[in-house]
């Protein structure tokens, strides 16, 4: 068996574990929880109408975001879409269903970097968290 060939069959295999893997994902407790709140936020039309809201809003923002704090609109615009996201957060569904997203986050990131530095130490993990541990934006770092 030439080496091509065995790297294939070894291709195959890590496939089929990872397939595996994603199925023990999608029947854990984070995803069943995260998948429950999302139903929630969705059927709900309060929730539902502000997101429409912040959507309009937050594309009237990105147009003063061409010009930046010198559109006259710029700070306006920018107030607007707080005010809509913090009436959005004022619901227990949004909140429940954040926390639940941020776990599961947690959860997938964790197993990343699991299989990232179960290769080498050295490989960088891309993250959601917008506070990045280490010198750049993902893997251990090699610092003194």
């Amino acid at each position: 068996m030439s080496v091509s060939e065995l790297q294939s069959v070894d291709m195959q295999q890590v496939l089929m574990y990872a397939y595996e893997l994603g199925d023990l994902i999608n029947q854990s407790v984070d995803v069943s929880d995260y998948l429950y709140w999302k139903r929630q936020v969705d059927a709900h039309e309060g929730i539902q109408s502000l997101v429409k809201q912040l959507a309009a809003k937050k594309e009237l923002f990105d147009e003063t975001q061409r010009f930046g704090h010198f559109h006259p609109d710029y700070h306006a615009a920018k107030d607007a879409v707080h005010a809509v996201e913090m009436d959005l957060e004022m619901y227990e569904e949004v909140q429940n269903f954040q926390k639940a997203e941020k776990r599961l986050d947690d959860m997938l990131h964790q197993m990343s970097e699991t299989i990232a530095f179960s290769v080498s130490d050295s490989i960088k993990v891309p993250s959601n968290d917008p506070q990045p541990k280490g010198c750049s934006s993902g893997g251990k770092c090699s610092c003194g």
